[in-house]
């Protein structure tokens, strides 16, 4: 009996031993490769304005204002997007645990009470302690641990990335929100050149320069910028509630925004194309769906293979009815088993087809998100470098407009120019004010843009979604 049960034992470490190792996922430079053949990354950024130096990591302080840190801080806590992606997290990190619990033997213990208890009238009562172990010879356990890993960190990334964009939103509205309350106010600033105008034409009606054309032009004008700073009004609330909402508040309109933009930061270092595939965290998660997708191919074809099995079992069993003769009590036994797949429809290729497929289409989406990357970045820095340069055009223009509205107005007063140019130039001066606060406003949101399709992060505890592995409690047995 001992020789047998050592016999046993020493096949059963051989079997663990001879176990076959993992194969190593593709790495970034094969998925590079891969996905994205058509592609070459440039040295450098092709847009203008691009800075090099290293990609910083807190860029919410680089617009310093306290009162946006504390509403994009509200948002990180509040958002309900983000309490989804949070509630994926711990998703994945609980299929973490899940896969890393069939890497370890499987205990049960079963009990049977005798008497009425027993159900059969038998009068059998006894325990039983049994475990059982799948040798994990073709990788099959292992790999869909490591899968589920890749899972989780994949959701991690996400999760990183869904908390940057939450921010960058919670900017552009900011600014958003500025940018109407502004634009109302100009329209009410135009207002009230309409009204002057409008007394202006009743008063040179009265002293027999005017005419009724010219007093119901003023007055139509007037009604016309009162219609346009009423739906200015109507957008200034919206964004406010826009705002709200991001931050997870009701959306009453009641959020306190600045009277003015405040001034511009300058334009960020941008890095190199090649380092943003290995920190934005969107194209980190995708990176990790090709090794889960990879590591779930191998364990759908490591499953057609056969499974061993051993089992060991502590057993005490008694009856009130009849003798239990020659048994040890409690007993104990040792075992091994195999299971073969030797038909099953098709099912098991299948499945093992179904995950290949799975693996070349997160390659293909890898080389979507890191396309897509190098694009959002190269259009932000070319829509900063023209919205910077229109900037210019458009503040003298707002200065040239207004000498010409005021030397149309007096010209007016004076009885030597018609209501008509004056209205005309009013009208160019509204243009160019609202025009040049919309190109500030773009300014701002082009840099959050800017800093989002970069991947630094907004504080110190971004981009640490690429960690590795699983939380340091998934791999204990539970």
């Amino acid at each position: 009996m001992r020789t047998r049960r050592f016999a046993l034992a020493a096949l059963s470490l051989l079997l663990f031993t001879s176990g076959c190792a993992l194969k190593d996922p593709p790495d970034a430079a094969a998925v590079q490769r891969d996905s994205m053949s058509n592609a070459r990354v440039p040295p450098a950024w092709t847009a203008e304005g691009a800075v090099p130096g290293p990609v910083r990591a807190d860029w919410i302080d680089a617009f310093g204002d306290p009162a946006l840190n504390a509403l994009v801080a509200e948002a990180i806590a509040y958002n309900t997007n983000l309490r989804v992606a949070a509630a994926r997290v711990a998703q994945a990190a609980a299929l973490v645990k899940v896969a890393g619990g069939e890497l370890y033997p499987a205990v049960s213990f079963l009990a049977r009470p005798g008497g009425k208890l027993g159900g059969d009238g038998s009068g059998l009562k006894g325990w039983l302690l049994s475990a059982s172990w799948e040798i994990d010879l073709w990788g099959r356990v292992r790999y869909g641990a490591r899968a589920a890993e890749d899972q989780y960190a994949s959701a991690q990334a996400d999760a990183e990335y869904a908390r940057q964009s939450i921010a960058a939103l919670v900017v552009k509205a900011w600014f958003g929100a500025i940018e109407a309350q502004l634009q109302y106010a100009i329209a009410i600033d135009m207002v009230g050149h309409a009204d002057e105008l409008r007394d202006l034409a009743q008063h040179r009606l009265r002293v027999g320069n005017g005419s009724q054309i010219d007093v119901k032009s003023a007055a139509i004008a007037t009604q016309t910028y009162r219609d346009t700073a009423r739906q200015l009004k109507l957008a200034r609330e919206q964004s406010l509630r826009a705002l709200e909402l991001l931050v997870g508040r009701y959306p009453s309109a009641e959020v306190a925004v600045p009277g003015a933009l405040g001034p511009l930061p300058s334009m960020p270092p941008s890095g190199v194309p090649a380092d943003l595939l290995e920190r934005r965290p969107d194209v980190i998660a995708a990176q990790r769906r090709i090794s889960a997708a990879f590591d779930l191919a191998r364990e759908a074809d490591a499953a057609r293979l056969p499974r061993v099995t051993l089992s060991a079992g502590l057993l005490s069993v008694s009856s009130e009815l009849f003798l239990l003769q020659d048994r040890d009590n409690p007993s104990w036994s040792l075992g091994a088993g195999i299971l073969v797949p030797l038909f099953r429809g098709g099912a098991l290729k299948a499945q093992a087809d179904y995950r290949t497929a799975e693996q070349d289409q997160a390659l293909a989406s890898y080389g979507q998100i890191a396309l897509q990357a190098f694009g959002e970045v190269e259009n932000a820095l070319a829509a900063e470098a023209a919205l910077h340069e229109r900037e210019g055009l458009l503040t003298r223009a707002v200065a040239d407009n207004a000498s010409l509205f005021d030397l149309q107005t007096v010209r007016y007063k004076v009885g030597s120019g018609d209501l008509l140019a004056v209205t005309q130039q009013e009208l160019a001066y509204a243009s160019s004010r609202s025009g040049l606060v919309r190109v500030q406003s773009e300014q701002r949101m082009q840099l959050a843009n800017l800093y989002l399709a970069l991947g630094g992060g907004i504080d110190a505890v971004s981009n640490v979604a690429d960690s590795g592995g699983a939380p340091a409690s998934a791999a204990a047995p539970q």
